[in-house]
C-alpha cells in the first residue's frame, strides 16, 4: 500500500485549519506556509506521476479496509497526470496571489485555498463515487470563500450564482449515487464497474437513469452548454487569482466523465449505448460555438477570457465524445494546454486591471507597461486561439486527426475550423482595443493613479506561458504518455484487479478479527 498517495490530500486539509487558528493575524507566516505546502505537494505529486508512470496502480485503503467496503484512494497515469497539473498551477497562481497583494485583501485566503486543493485533489484520487461527491462539496464551498474574497455586489451576487447552480448538481449527484445503490449495492467504481456489466437488460432503469444524471452532474462542473449559465460572470468576477485556480475545475468534470464512463459505463455497454454520440457531442459542439461567440461579443476584457474557457471546455468535450484511445488522448494532451492558457489569461487580465480604469474593450489611455503586458496577452491570445507555434494549435490537430474517421467528420472539423476562427477575431480585437488604439488618447486629468504590477506577478505569469512553451516544444512525449494513459483507461482489468483483490486487514466488516 502506498501511504504517500494519501499525502495530497492531508497535507491541505492539515495546513488549512493550521493556517487559520495559529497565524490568522498573521499574513507572513500563512503566507509562508501556504507557499511551503504547495511546493511540497509538486514534489509528491511528481514523484507519485512517476511512480504511476510504467503502468503501475497505486492504491491506499484508508483504515486497511478493502474494497468494496473501505474507502480507496487509486493513483493510475490519469488521475496523478491531473494531481500534477493542479499543483504546478497552484504554485504559480499562489506565487501571483501573493505578490500581487490579492491575499492580504480579505480574510482566510491561504486557508481557503488548501482546503481548494484538498477538494480538488480528492477528487482526482477517490476510487468511491460517494466520495468524489464529498470531494466536490469540499471544493465548492471552498471555492465560494475565495470567490466572494475581497468583497463586492457583483462578486457576492456571482457567488450566489455559483452555488445555487453547483447545489442542483449536487442534489443530482446524490439522487444519482442513490439509485446507483439501491440498483447495486455498491458506489466503489472498480466493483461497479464488476456489477454493472451482470445487469440483465430487463433490470436496467434505474441504472440509465443514474447514468443520465451523472452526465447532468459532470456537465454542470465542466460549464457545458446549455448548463454553462454560472460559468461567465462567476469566472469574470472572481479574484484574478482565484479564477485562474479555477482553470482546472472545469476539468474535475471532464476528468469524472473520462473515469465514469470509461469504466462503469463504457460505450460498448449495451444499457447505455448512445448515451455519448447522441447527447454529449452535440452539447460539446454547441459548447464551442456558444464560447468562442462569446469570445467575439464580449464587451469586458475578464468575460472575453472566461468565454474563452467555455469555448476551451467544448473543445475538450468534442474529442471526449469521440470515446476513442485516440480521442481521449486528444483530450488530455488539450486538457493540459488549455488549463495554463486559461490561467495565464485570468492573470494577465489583472495585469491590465493594474493600469486601467476598467476592463472594458473601448480605447482608454495608454497601459502602464505596456509592451510587457501586451506580448503575455499576446502569447496567451494565440495559446487560447489555438494558432501555431503553441500546443494549442497542435492539441486542436490531434482532436481533428482523431474525429477523422468518425461519420461527424464535417461537423467536428466545420464547428472547430470554424470557431478557431472567430476566436483569432476576438483576441485580435481586444488586443488592438487593449495596446494599439489606447495611443491616441490622452489620460484624463482626473484618472486614478495606477500601479505597477510586482516582478513577481510578471514572474508568476511567465512561468505558465514557460510550462506551455514546455508543452510545445515536448509535445511529442506528452502525447505518447497521454496515448499510454488513454490505453489505460480502455483497459480497466488492471484498475479493478487492484482495487478488488488487494487484501487489507480488515477486508469483510463480518470478520471476527477486526
Amino acid at each position: 500500500m502506498n501511504h504517500w498517495l494519501i499525502a495530497p490530500v492531508v497535507l491541505p486539509a492539515m495546513l488549512a485549519p493550521f493556517i487559520v487558528l495559529a497565524a490568522r493575524y498573521h499574513i507572513g507566516i500563512q503566507r509562508v506556509f501556504s507557499l511551503v505546502g504547495v511546493m511540497t505537494l509538486v514534489i509528491i505529486s511528481a514523484s507519485l506521476a512517476w511512480a504511476a508512470s510504467d503502468g503501475t496502480i497505486l492504491l491506499y485503503q484508508l483504515g486497511d479496509w478493502a474494497a468494496p467496503y473501505g474507502i480507496v484512494l487509486v493513483g493510475d497515469k490519469l488521475s496523478t497526470m491531473m494531481v500534477l497539473l493542479t499543483n504546478m498551477l497552484a504554485l504559480f497562481v499562489l506565487v501571483y496571489a501573493i505578490s500581487s497583494g490579492w491575499d492580504n485583501r480579505g480574510n482566510h485566503f491561504h486557508a481557503l485555498f488548501q482546503f481548494q486543493l484538498m477538494g480538488i485533489l480528492g477528487a482526482f484520487l477517490t476510487g468511491d463515487l460517494f466520495n468524489l461527491f464529498v470531494f466536490f462539496e469540499v471544493l465548492l464551498i471552498a471555492s465560494y470563500g475565495l470567490m466572494i474574497h475581497a468583497g463586492g455586489t457583483k462578486r457576492l451576487r456571482a457567488g450566489v450564482q455559483y452555488v445555487l447552480f453547483n447545489l442542483i448538481g449536487s442534489t443530482l449527484f446524490l439522487f444519482a449515487l442513490g439509485s446507483i445503490y439501491a440498483e447495486t449495492g455498491t458506489l466503489n467504481m472498480a466493483d461497479l464497474a464488476l456489477r454493472v456489466a451482470m445487469i440483465s437488460p430487463e433490470e436496467t432503469v434505474g441504472i440509465r437513469v443514474a447514468a443520465v444524471l451523472l452526465l447532468l452532474v459532470f456537465a454542470i462542473k465542466a460549464a457545458l452548454v446549455p448548463l454553462h449559465f454560472w460559468l461567465p460572470s462567476s469566472y469574470a468576477e472572481a479574484p484574478a487569482p482565484v479564477a485562474a485556480l479555477f482553470a482546472i475545475m472545469t476539468k474535475v468534470g471532464a476528468y469524472a466523465i473520462i473515469r465514469v464512463y470509461t469504466m462503469i459505463f463504457p460505450s460498448d455497454l449495451e444499457i447505455t449505448a448512445g448515451l455519448q454520440d447522441t447527447w454529449l457531442l452535440p452539447a460539446a459542439l454547441i459548447s464551442l460555438i456558444i464560447g468562442m461567440v462569446g469570445v467575439l461579443a464580449a464587451k469586458q476584457l475578464d468575460r472575453l477570457v472566461a468565454f474563452s474557457i467555455i469555448g476551451s471546455m467544448g473543445m475538450v468535450m468534442v474529442s471526449i465524445a469521440l470515446f476513442t484511445p485516440e480521442g481521449i488522448a486528444a483530450a488530455l494532451y488539450y486538457i493540459i494546454h488549455s488549463t495554463l492558457a486559461g490561467a495565464a489569461l485570468f492573470l494577465i487580465v489583472d495585469l491590465v486591471r493594474c493600469s486601467r480604469n476598467d476592463l472594458a474593450l473601448t480605447p482608454q489611455p495608454p497601459v502602464a507597461g505596456a509592451t510587457m503586458i501586451a506580448s503575455l496577452f499576446f502569447v496567451g491570445a494565440i495559446a487560447m486561439a489555438g494558432l501555431p507555434p503553441l500546443s494549442g494549435f497542435l492539441g486542436k490537430l490531434l482532436i481533428l486527426d482523431a474525429a477523422y474517421d468518425t461519420n461527424l467528420m464535417v461537423w467536428i472539423w466545420t464547428v472547430v475550423l470554424g470557431s478557431s476562427l472567430v476566436s483569432i477575431v476576438g483576441f485580435v480585437r481586444a488586443g488592438s482595443v487593449l495596446f494599439w488604439k489606447a495611443q491616441s488618447i490622452r489620460p484624463a486629468q482626473d484618472a486614478q493613479p495606477r500601479r505597477e504590477p510586482a516582478v513577481l506577478s510578471y514572474a508568476a505569469v511567465g512561468g505558465l506561458i514557460l510550462l506551455l512553451a514546455l508543452h510545445t516544444v515536448f509535445a511529442g512525449q506528452v502525447h505518447r504518455y497521454t496515448t499510454a494513459v488513454a490505453a489505460q483507461l480502455f483497459d480497466p482489468g488492471p484498475y479493478i484487479a487492484k482495487v478488488i483483490e488487494t487484501p487489507g486487514k480488515l477486508s469483510d466488516p463480518k470478520s471476527e478479527d477486526r
